[in-house]
């Protein structure tokens, strides 16, 4: 008997096989991490038994995107994107690798976070192969995301598209939005000395303690005042502090690390511009420079791609899904960055990064159903 790809039995053998398939992302873990290439290769060789043209993409060496794409290409193109690495397995009380069925939940390493999001792209990618649609669906498998994102950013450069969906878990909702960052290092200079020669020395970590003082205040008085409708107050955080060589030595040299995460409209240059000012009012000079950052997402609700998933949503489920923004930041941001519009829907469950996790399966075989019908009616939009 031909099982169709999204009946929940077809799903299931998918999400475990994803599951099965250790992708620990390497520069989190690199005692434990496996890579993509094993689950990448793994989603490629199931796309060609169900007769789908995929291949695989090298974002880095040994770091590959599972691409495939359906359609008859005479239309729109709209890309679906999940993440295929995971974060590490250390201090998780179940087995990570071994997918346990308990009733409507399938535990295992990414089955949340977010290997069940793949399996209800890869099934919703089969489902669209079996029938005429005027367009494209393309399948992006990305690796990275846990990291850098170089397999989304690898990806944006190769492939050109009319919407993305990505299916990060948001338990059915709809989001339109979510927040950048900017990780910005600031290192204060002092002068080393015997820790008896006040005379002598000058400390880079008290130095560094006025700035902190007064990033801290900056956060409070004036990041918390701009709001965003959907995603909130801009913030930041001093994450890691760095310095000195020993009790009885004046620190040379402090190094902080600041976490700023950004609203739309915020930019890079800004937000440095504005650390450098807090420092001026500590008193203090300091070298500050920005080590990474990521744009944040916006989406216009009446835009085609949004109003083609709160449809199917609303079809699916049987009302429409709350329309929300998010404080993390998601691949969707590189789409939209590369001006292909993005929304993000996807399925339920608990447990990212944690030491038990799991996914809803009945909320990815929606999400599938979910996805399938968005590009049919994108496309015929």
């Amino acid at each position: 008997m031909i099982v169709h790809p999204l009946s929940p039995s077809a799903i299931l053998e998918v999400l475990q096989l994803l599951i099965r398939t250790p992708s620990v992302n390497p520069s989190l873990a690199p005692d434990e991490g496996h890579g993509e290439t094993a689950v990448a290769t793994a989603a490629r060789d199931w796309f060609a038994m169900q007769g789908i043209h995929s291949w695989l993409e090298e974002a880095a060496p040994g770091r590959p995107n599972a691409v495939a794409e359906v359609g008859n290409g005479r239309g729109p193109t709209v890309v679906f994107c999940a993440h295929l690495d995971t974060v590490a397995t250390a201090g998780m009380t179940i087995p990570p690798f071994e997918p346990r069925v308990e009733g409507n939940k399938v535990y295992g390493r990414g089955s949340y976070d977010m290997k069940g999001s793949a399996a209800a792209l890869m099934s919703a990618a089969a489902a669209l192969a079996k029938e005429e649609f005027p367009g494209r669906a393309l399948v992006a498998l990305v690796a990275d995301e846990e990291y850098a994102s170089i397999g989304a950013q690898d990806f944006v450069k190769r492939h050109k598209a009319d919407a993305c969906i990505l299916t990060e878990p948001s338990e059915g909702r709809l989001v339109l939005g979510h927040k950048g960052f900017v990780w910005v290092q600031v290192v204060t200079t002092g002068h080393a000395a015997h820790g008896s020669r006040w005379d002598l020395g000058v400390s880079a970590i008290g130095k560094m303690g006025r700035i902190i003082a007064a990033l801290e205040k900056f956060d409070k008085e004036e990041l918390r005042s701009r709001r965003h409708p959907l995603l909130g107050p801009a913030s930041q955080h001093c994450a890691l502090v760095d310095g000195g060589s020993g009790f009885s030595t004046y620190s040379e040299k402090c190094t902080l690390k600041i976490e700023r995460r950004t609203l739309p409209g915020e930019a890079t240059a800004e937000v440095l511009q504005e650390i450098r000012s807090v420092v001026e009012s500590a008193g203090e000079q300091a070298e500050v420079r920005s080590l990474m950052d990521r744009p944040p997402l916006t989406c216009d609700r009446d835009s085609k791609i949004a109003r083609a998933v709160r449809d199917a949503a609303t079809q699916v489920q049987g009302s429409p899904p709350e329309e929300i923004g998010v404080q993390y930041w998601m691949d969707a941001a590189l789409f939209a960055a590369a001006g292909i519009p993005s929304v993000n829907f996807g399925p339920g469950g608990a447990g990212a990064h944690e030491a038990v996790e799991w996914v809803d399966f009945d909320s990815v075989v929606r999400c599938a159903h979910v996805l399938v019908e968005s590009v049919r009616r994108f496309c015929a939009a």
